[in-house]
């Protein structure tokens, strides 16, 4: 009995380095599987947001054109520069606005809006 008492005082509860060694290889790879994954999402994520950002100048400068309906004609251009000036865009990060806006028109006299980065040429 006494030798029973002092197996069961004796055992020391633990993992083995074997053990922990596995945990370990399993880590590693379930983060080689990750981390491209979540890389992807956030190249997805900063394209989808420079597409909304793109839209979002093209329709302001929609606006500023139809407010100016007497002063424009097909292909004047508007640079994001004016259409932050004039409050059309709101840029709340502080950066500093660049590209254009040209007003051009389809076959049917549609209007199109096509955002170019740059500087318009004269």
């Amino acid at each position: 009995m006494r030798n029973k008492i002092k197996q069961l005082m004796n055992k020391e509860e633990g993992f083995t380095l074997v053990e922990l060694l596995a945990v370990i290889v399993i880590l590693g790879i379930i983060l080689a599987i990750a981390i491209p994954s979540v890389g992807g999402i956030i190249d997805r994520a900063q394209d989808d947001a420079d597409e909304a950002t793109q839209e979002l100048i093209e329709d302001s400068a929609r606006i500023y054109f139809t407010q100016r309906i007497d002063e424009t004609s097909v292909n004047d251009t508007v640079t994001v520069s004016t259409l932050v000036e004039e409050g059309y865009v709101d840029l709340r990060d502080g950066s500093a606005p660049t590209g254009y806006v040209t007003y051009t028109e389809d076959g049917n006299g549609n209007g199109i809006y096509t955002y170019s980065s740059g500087t318009p040429s004269s």
